[in-house]
């Protein structure tokens, strides 16, 4: 084998590996992840340590999720909306990444990006008004089956207990109302902020199975 051959069989080596890393990527971000459950807000339904596929051609299809689906967004920049951001827009606020390669590295390989999972519960233009511990949809009460009996859900930040869903965003809250920091605190999620939907729990293997 002459040096040519060498160069060329190197070559062939690094454009493999380079198409790999690349389809593993898009795969990731655009189709489908796993990840493990970090924190209680989602209790007794997603249990901390438990493990998830999560599903992400929401990116690609640019569909809301619906009421009740379980969601994964990137963490709001701003943790509690003021009187007056929430007089502008009930709206989570986000500061955007400067730079082609931040942007990468954040959105993409997720170094240093946090994200929540929490469960839809209005969608844009319904009225949400959360009073005497129940929350309510269009004046009507929100059945909400996948809670414990004895939660109550109030208001975490004191600002979102009546208002309407913004356009393009939807109003998400953990299953453990008292141990969940969500939209209550810090507005709607936009819909370019949702990183996927819930697939399937895989592990304990006892727990495989839809999750509801």
């Amino acid at each position: 084998m002459n040096i040519n051959d060498e160069v060329r069989n190197i070559l062939e080596w690094v454009i493999c590996i380079i198409i790999a890393v690349f389809l593993g990527l898009w795969i990731r971000y655009y189709l489908i992840t796993p990840t493990q459950v970090k924190s209680v807000s989602m209790e007794p339904t997603l249990v901390q340590g438990q493990r998830l596929l999560l599903n992400r051609t929401i990116r690609l299809t640019k569909n809301l999720p619906k009421r009740g689906e379980i969601i994964t967004f990137e963490a709001p920049t701003t943790e509690y909306l003021s009187q007056s951001q929430f007089n502008e827009t009930p709206t989570a606020r986000y500061t955007e990444i400067e730079g082609g390669f931040n942007k990468f590295v954040h959105n993409v390989l997720e170094i240093g990006k946090v994200s929540y999972i929490k469960r839809v519960i209005a969608l844009p233009g319904e009225h949400v008004k959360i009073q005497n511990g129940k929350v309510y949809i269009n004046d009507q009460e929100l059945q909400e089956d996948y809670l414990s009996a004895s939660v109550i859900t109030e208001a975490e930040g004191g600002l979102l207990v009546d208002f309407v869903v913004p356009e393009g965003t939807v109003f998400a809250m953990g299953d453990n109302r008292e141990n969940s920091h969500d939209c209550r605190a810090f507005g709607c999620i936009p819909l370019e902020k949702i990183e996927s939907t819930v697939l399937v729990r895989f592990w304990p293997f006892d727990k495989f199975g839809k999750v509801e």
